[in-house]
């Protein structure tokens, strides 16, 4: 009757667990409710006064060029570097960048590169060999990576990944990324005739990455990441590099959105200015497996991964008392026979 009251209690525990580790169901990502744009942190058509108006909220530099229709970061021509950067450092706790871009060029499959980077940092307008920006940064960059560098692995480009950075790790170009990356996924974004869009959402330390790239108008998850610490008072912006392959990388519009979200009263008495960039994993980037189709991937063992250990775990200490309630009876039973 005490075995059978203990796995009684185990199933109990089970139950209790399984209700609580269900993740919960995620909001969509914002349609973007032009009542939360946020205008000095957007960047749009016409561009006006785009880098030559002192009171221009963005700049640019190297080969960038700006028209009425686009922002180039590089041409379709070798050894070309180029980015944009907000001026006005971001102060908001929960956002979402929604990006419009283009990437197209006369190069075929795998000659052609290098790609681009979307980035929220703590220095603007530093120029580096991380597609056109430094290694060194603080913050976070979400990298379009086109050319794949590293043969060795199995993995489909062009190839979308995420970096949080406190300037202690520099991205490996030879390895793609893949030492340093928190998640990612394949994205064929290259030479469409139609639009295409990623979105970034950071809010209550989680980072989801999206992607609208089929002409279906609707997102697609890439990256979604819990554990993430990013500061306020950093800098957007957006930089692309050609080397002996090239591309046009094209910047349509960078629109931010702020997230309508409660805070803890802990989390309003931080100083969120004086937050080191960071993620809490339960193991490594550097023990990433890559995943042989290419498709989606994340290293925080977050929602349905971690219920899926744990109903495991407990299934087998289950299976184990059950076998030692058997063991048991037999045993009660055999000593019965001496007496």
């Amino acid at each position: 009757a005490k075995c059978l009251n203990g796995l009684g209690g185990a199933g109990a525990l089970l139950t209790l667990l399984a209700a609580l580790l269900v993740p919960p169901v995620r909001a969509d990502i914002t349609d973007g409710n032009s009542e939360h744009l946020k205008r000095e942190h957007s960047l749009t058509k016409p561009y006006q006064g785009v880098g030559t108006s002192p009171s221009s909220q963005w700049d640019f530099w190297g080969s960038t060029l700006v028209t009425s229709q686009y922002v180039r970061l590089t041409a379709d021509e070798r050894s070309k570097q180029g980015s944009i950067w907000n001026t006005v450092p971001c102060f908001l706790k929960d956002w979402e960048m929604h990006v419009q871009f283009k990437v197209h060029g006369s190069g075929k499959k795998n000659l052609h590169g290098d790609g681009f980077a979307v980035w929220y940092t703590k220095d603007r307008l530093q120029p580096g060999p991380v597609f056109g920006s430094t290694a060194n940064f603080h913050g976070l960059a979400i990298f379009i990576d086109t050319y794949p560098n590293d043969e060795a692995a199995d993995r489909s480009f062009p190839y979308i990944s995420a970096m949080v950075n406190n300037g202690s790790l520099s991205y490996d170009h030879g390895k793609d990324g893949r030492p340093t990356e928190l998640g990612g996924c394949s994205a064929d974004v290259r030479n469409k005739d139609y639009d295409t869009y990623l979105a970034i959402r950071y809010s209550k330390g989680r980072l989801t990455v999206m992607v609208d790239i089929d002409d279906k108008n609707e997102w697609k998850e890439c990256i979604d990441i819990g554990g993430v610490r990013l500061p306020i008072g950093y800098y957007f912006g957006a930089s692309a590099a050609t080397g002996d392959l090239a591309d046009n990388h094209d910047i349509i519009s960078m629109k931010l959105y702020q997230l309508m979200v409660e805070h803890s009263a802990e989390d309003d008495n931080l100083d969120w200015t004086k937050i080191e960039p960071s993620v809490s994993l339960l193991k490594s980037p550097k023990d990433n497996i890559d995943d042989p189709t290419g498709n989606f991937r994340s290293t925080s063992l977050t929602g349905w991964k971690v219920f899926l250990l744990l109903l495991c775990a407990l299934l087998g200490i289950v299976v184990c008392a059950v076998v030692g309630a058997v063991v048991f009876q037999k045993r009660q039973e055999r000593n019965k026979r001496f007496y």
